[in-house]
């Protein structure tokens, strides 16, 4: 029998014969052997299938995933075929053989029974139906940030991974204390170093806008067609689909049918950590609010039942300010005023959340475990639904009010075009 096939077999025995509650035994190798170098049974891997293979899986996931003994990547896929032959050299260079398949429709991947999780890193449009239809299949799920283009979406990535009992990390690294020490951040505002929260400033870029771009000639090897998905039909542009393997984040996100722009690309990130500070990783605000000047793409507010105030704008990253002090949180920056809120360690009485091994490391091993991860689907889904609540503040350039636990508009604002909005067939959003 094939390696490929051993994988396969055993992992999902072991990892997807889940009880009632979905809590598995988690298989006993030891951690120094799963990240570091030795042998690990074909049998004792997790297999994975990589969705999307440019930029960020180039340079981020392939890497990490191949340096991890306990993980076998087996399939990558993409709809250019200049990145997907790309992605399977380096996979088979690093296992020395030719074995890591490639194809173009993603489904290919998740029909797969020798895969036990995918880890879906395509543009924004081409998440959640990839996501929702692998937990169908019975795969855990790495889904990069922002976990979804719409409302709707991000409540049935929700449902998706609960009722089909996947472990389900959003790749909001941060919470892995990746670019800064954002932990740290959030343990001092939960210990109440800054007294009650009163606002929070959040510095991103602004809403996305329709897409104008002309028209091009079509790069040899792109299935155009299966790129947009979801979207509107409209000629191809290299700036949506770079040509070939490129070593730039392409501008689809600064158009609203693939994306919401800066609010939900570094957002994702940004948001996410404020989220987390405020203890609302299942929750959100309750209010959202345009900027006074029309013309504005910065300034839009959001208000939490609690009564924190929390904008868009500001220094890059989250700045809080309490009743006692301030505090910013960046990338590579903590500082607060004053300065003794971060310079004095925190106490064994105060607020300590449980560290991150890394974040692949972390779904690797709560897929072992079943333990939720550090990221898990809902805490994406309720700081990309922040986001699109900004977005659709400016877009409409109307005040709304949005109940986080119905995850519904209130007071008559019930409107299928907020929450969700019109697909191209055959790409509906699964039923879950």
């Amino acid at each position: 029998m094939k390696a490929s096939h051993l994988i396969g077999r055993v992992t999902r025995r072991r990892f997807v014969q889940a009880s009632a509650l979905a809590v598995a035994a988690p298989v006993l190798v030891p951690r120094s052997a799963w990240a570091g170098g030795a042998d690990i049974s074909p049998g004792e891997q997790i297999a994975v299938g990589v969705i999307g293979v440019g930029k960020m899986a180039n340079d981020y996931h392939l890497p990490s995933l191949l340096a991890m003994a306990d993980a076998r990547v087996l399939a990558v896929c993409d709809v250019d075929t200049t990145r997907r032959e790309h992605a399977k050299r380096r996979v088979d260079e690093k296992y020395e053989n030719r074995d890591c398949a490639a194809c173009t429709d993603f489904r290919q991947i998740i029909d797969r029974q020798d895969i036990d999780a995918v880890l879906i890193a395509t543009p924004d449009h081409w998440h959640a139906i990839p996501a929702i239809m692998a937990c169908q299949a019975g795969k855990d799920v790495y889904c990069e940030k922002p976990l979804t283009l719409t409302i709707l979406e991000a409540k049935r990535c929700i449902d998706a991974a609960r009722k089909h009992q996947r472990v389900f990390q959003t790749g909001s690294q941060q919470r892995s204390s990746v670019f800064g020490p954002f932990r740290q951040a959030c343990e001092i505002i939960r210990s109440g170093r800054l007294g009650q929260i009163k606002t929070v400033h959040v510095g991103v870029g602004g809403p996305s806008r329709p897409c104008d771009l002309p028209e091009e000639p079509i790069e040899p090897g792109l299935d155009w067609d299966l790129w947009l998905g979801q979207a509107p039909a409209r000629p191809y542009h290299s700036s949506l689909s770079p040509r070939g393997v490129h070593n730039h984040f392409p501008a689809w996100r600064s158009y609203r049918e693939y994306s919401g722009g800066g609010l939900t690309d570094m957002g994702a990130h940004h948001y996410d950590i404020a989220q987390w500070c405020l203890a609302m990783d299942e929750s959100g605000p309750v209010e959202v609010h345009p900027p006074v000047d029309a013309n504005a793409n910065e300034g839009a507010k959001h208000v939490y039942a609690n009564g924190v105030e929390m904008y868009h704008g500001g220094p890059q990253g989250c700045t809080f300010e309490g009743a006692a002090g301030k505090l910013h949180i960046g990338r590579g920056v903590l500082e607060s005023w004053p300065s003794s809120i971060v310079e004095e360690p925190l106490r064994p009485d105060e607020v300590h959340l449980p560290p991150s091994p890394g974040h692949h490391r972390n779904w690797l091993d709560s897929i072992r475990s079943r333990a939720r991860p550090v990221a898990d689907v809902e805490v994406g889904a309720r700081s990309v639904t922040v986001c699109h609540l900004a977005n659709l503040a400016y877009w409409h350039r109307r005040a709304l009010r949005w109940d986080p636990q119905a995850w519904q508009f209130v007071g008559g604002e019930e409107d299928r075009q907020l929450i969700d909005r019109p697909r191209r067939d055959p790409w509906q959003l699964p039923e879950v």
